[in-house]
């Protein structure tokens, strides 16, 4: 029975109103952990409401680009406080169309707020700098201005913090928004503008649009789009950059990686499993840092593939409001069914299943999307599952001699995002952080998350690589410079 109480259908946020979508398809998102539950509704927006959306940002632009940036970081507090405030609300909701469990989305709630206030702060740190000159009486200032319009594109697996952390800098440095959610997770967005509204950020700073992703190249190529950012997939992300490269404008591409965690001989296996638990299983494997291969040196893969089939099996698939529950379900039957693709290939091609592999089964199992947590042996860096992106709960155990072929390994894929090493070895440590090609390495730590206050970002097929995300680092990219002469004489 289809559970229908109380279903929103959403609208689009345009210059500080909520206003009707204009399109006639309808997107109905269901629970991920039981299809029966319908949660909202959305009628997708067409080309006339994107045009709006842009137009409104436009309009609002010079007189925000003029509010000084302590009097914009003040708004970002608000936000910030509401966050906080609402936080078991908002990560229901997040749990309710995402499927990841509580605790990772109260977790979310509350990085992201923590974001917000990280950005509020940098608006009294935003600073030029005077150079000498080389005549007297002449003074040159270097000075940061906003861009104009900046379009924000963002994936459904951080439905929240990637949304906060992409329109907390770029308001924050004077730029105007229009949000382009993913069609997966529109609740949670339009929640997150719902705060941005309460917070009396002024009509137009910051829009949002409800639609399917083929709007974006029309926005894209509207002039008043100055900037664009976005976090999702390698095939996505390669489209929006050509398409914005035909008037050379300003891109920041976030996207897949396949992350190795390194386990040397003198390792402590017990930590090094626990690691690699959390950073295959956490989120079910839906992040790009998820620990997709592990390296193990020969002298301990077995007593480490031991341990993790072991732990792999204490793992509670359910929904993530159950109690006990510690990993949900996929986020959709299309996700569930690329992973379960790629288990296969991976046993067509050699890979040993040692647990996990298919759709747990279980109360409920049939109604939502979930997937057992994986562990395949015997995986050679040729096979594909040692190449290409899972996004699911799948740990592939890659047999390794030295901490030579550990990074060769490491580094033999198109990806370069995330990388950890367990190890006392101080020279193994030192060899990783210095040879793994990856924007981030850990030593003794998951690969997945991140501190807001460090910028982040990858390598080769990552990232476009040329700025950064989070850390006073990304307001480079919101930013342009100025330098300004001054004859006194």
């Amino acid at each position: 029975m289809t559970v229908t109480s109380e279903v929103k259908v959403l609208k689009n946020y345009i210059n500080g109103e909520w206003v009707e979508t204009s399109g006639t398809d309808m997107l109905e998102i269901r629970n991920p952990a039981n299809t029966d539950e319908l949660v909202v509704k959305v009628q997708q927006s067409n080309a006339e409401d994107a045009q709006a959306a842009i137009e409104a940002a436009e309009k609002a632009f010079p007189e925000w680009s003029k509010t000084p940036s302590p009097a914009r970081g003040e708004y970002l507090f608000k936000i910030a406080a509401i966050m906080e405030a609402e936080a078991d609300e908002i990560a229901r909701i997040i749990v309710q169309e995402e499927g990841k469990t509580y605790a990772d989305a109260f977790k979310e709630v509350n990085y992201a707020a923590g974001i917000v206030k990280f950005y509020a702060g940098e608006g009294r740190r935003m600073t030029g700098r005077i150079v000498e000159s080389d005549m007297p009486g002449v003074q040159i200032e270097l000075h940061k201005e906003a861009l104009g319009v900046v379009l924000v594109v963002t994936p459904w697996n951080f439905p929240l913090s990637i949304p906060a952390w992409k329109i907390a800098p770029a308001i924050l440095s004077g730029n105007t928004v229009v949000l382009k959610a993913s069609s997966e997770t529109p609740l949670t967005a339009q929640k997150f503008i719902e705060i941005v509204e309460r917070a009396g950020v002024p009509a137009g700073v910051v829009n949002q649009l409800v639609g399917p992703g083929r709007l974006v190249t029309d926005m894209i190529n509207h002039p008043a789009v100055k900037a664009i950012t976005f976090t999702g997939s390698n095939r996505v992300g390669n489209l929006i950059y050509k398409e914005a490269a035909k008037d050379m404008k300003r891109v920041l591409l976030e996207m897949g990686g396949k992350n190795p965690l390194l386990v040397m001989e003198d390792a402590d296996v017990d930590a090094a499993v626990q690691l690699a638990v959390a950073g295959g299983y956490g989120q079910t494997g839906q992040a790009c840092t998820a620990t997709s291969r592990v390296l193990v040196h020969k002298d301990i893969r077995q007593e480490f593939t031991d341990k993790l089939v072991e732990a792999s099996k204490k793992i509670k698939i359910g929904n993530g409001m159950d109690e006990g529950v510690t990993m949900g379900p996929q986020v959709s039957d299309g996700e569930r069914q690329s992973t379960l693709d790629l288990i296969k290939k991976a046993k067509a091609e050699g890979g040993e299943i040692l647990t996990g592999g298919g759709i747990p089964e279980f109360d409920g199992s049939d109604k939502g999307y979930f997937v057992e947590p994986t562990v395949i042996g015997g995986v050679k860096t040729e096979m594909t599952i040692a190449q290409e992106e899972v996004f699911g709960p799948v740990i592939s155990i890659i047999e390794i001699e030295s901490i030579d072929e550990a990074i060769e390994v490491a580094n033999d894929v198109a990806f370069g995002l995330s990388a950890a090493i367990c190890t006392r070895n101080l020279t193994y440590m030192n060899r990783a952080l210095n040879e793994i090609q990856a924007g981030i390495v850990k030593v003794n730590m998951t690969t997945t998350g991140t501190f807001f206050q460090a910028p982040f970002g990858g390598y080769k097929q990552s990232s476009t690589g040329t700025y950064k995300e989070l850390g006073s680092e990304a307001v480079d990219f919101y930013c342009q410079n100025k330098t300004r002469y001054i004859n006194s004489n």
